[in-house]
């Protein structure tokens, strides 16, 4: 199977693995790419956009990547907040009156950026397509109680962290996470990647592959928590085929871009806050991704975790070979990895999904390759 695309010669390695990661079958089809000092210097893709292997992956092809549009719609209140508009230790009722109902008064919007709000899911029965009205998703989360104390424990908020930290965007500007992401970070860098997806785009669109039978998101031993996070909605892979699904702006889980796309706006976080010439934050900025927040093993996810301002940091999580490094991945194995200590980020997307939410071992292949390790 042909890999198109280029490798600096120092990273041939991360070609191989590449090219093995297509020709075992663990990839139907996918694209992968690493920036070092604000430069590409890989950027591969290969395979085909559908199951059926009728068409090809091509340069443009872009896909719905779940929860690795996280990472975009942190960068955009970290990006906020190094101007003055966020103070990430300020009540969230600050910016969002109607958020203190039910106990939350003191709820900080760095809880909302570490999944330690409280707010995992919600309480209130949900159908897919509620998920397309802002003001009742927003409005419900506002009104209801946390399940458990904020700021005490970590439990994944899937969906909901998009919402919450989406609603203090348009509060404190006026406009919603993915127009902003949009004006201010993706078009100034020419990125493919898109929080609201123009209907003009959805021929380029490659087609999500479910995980396997019994390895979905909502399947194996599930508590209280995680049962509400993954069945209120449920979560439907064939749904981000519908117009609906990509035109509306879930800022956790809905965006569209390809591994070139990733690595390119993260590289401003590796890089300081300066890319391509421009400043989008200051390097101080930038290293608020990498305060911790809270660690523990997470109430949803049941395993270890070291939550950022908005991003996963080194742990038993994900190993990392630096502590000035951030990551997260997306429901069936996207990934994106950020060194600020090395000025380079790693991206990976596919569409055929393993029934993880944290990344898989494709993504770790490519990046161990990167560093020497493959």
């Amino acid at each position: 199977m042909t890999v198109h695309g280029f490798c600096d010669e120092r990273f041939e390695k991360a070609r191989t693995a590449f090219e093995n990661n297509l020709a075992s079958g663990a990839d139907v089809g996918a694209s992968f790419s690493s920036t070092l000092e604000g430069k590409t210097v890989v950027d591969l893709w290969g395979g085909y956009r559908d199951a059926a292997g009728t068409q090809p992956w091509e340069k443009n092809t872009i896909i719905n990547v779940y929860s690795t549009t996280k990472t975009m719609t942190a960068l955009t209140a970290l990006m906020i907040a190094d101007r003055g508009g966020v103070d990430f230790s300020a009540p969230v009722a600050k910016y969002w009156p109607e958020f203190a109902a039910n106990g939350k008064a003191n709820v900080k919007v760095s809880h909302l950026m570490s999944h330690s709000a409280g707010l995992s899911g919600w309480k209130e029965k949900l159908t897919k397509d509620d998920l397309y009205d802002w003001e009742k998703c927003t409005s419900l989360l506002a009104a209801q109680a946390p399940y458990w104390e904020p700021g005490t424990a970590c439990g994944y908020h899937a969906m909901t962290q998009g919402y919450l930290v989406g609603e203090i965007v348009r509060r404190v500007t006026g406009k919603t996470v993915g127009t902003v992401f949009r004006e201010e970070i993706a078009r100034p860098l020419d990125a493919d990647f898109h929080i609201g997806l123009p209907a003009t785009e959805d021929a380029r669109v490659a087609e999500l592959i479910p995980p396997p039978a019994g390895q979905g998101i909502a399947d194996g031993d599930q508590n209280d928590l995680t049962r509400n996070m993954s069945s209120n909605p449920g979560v439907d892979v064939s749904e981000t085929k519908t117009r609906a699904w990509r035109g509306a702006e879930l800022p956790a889980a809905g965006g569209t871009g390809n591994a070139r796309s990733v690595a390119l706006v993260q590289a401003i976080l590796a890089n300081g806050g300066t890319l391509n010439g421009k400043r989008f934050l200051s390097e101080a900025g930038c290293r608020k991704a990498l305060e911790l927040q809270i660690e523990g093993t997470d109430l949803i996810l049941g395993q270890p975790v070291r939550y950022g301002m908005g991003f996963g940091l080194p742990g038993p999580m994900l190993p990392l070979p630096n502590p000035n490094m951030c990551f997260w991945g997306g429901y069936g194995g996207s990934l994106v990895i950020i060194d600020m200590q090395n000025h380079a980020t790693y991206g990976y997307v596919m569409n055929k999904m393993a029934g993880t939410t944290s990344g898989d071992m494709r993504a770790f292949s490519l990046v161990m390759a990167m560093w020497g390790m493959g």
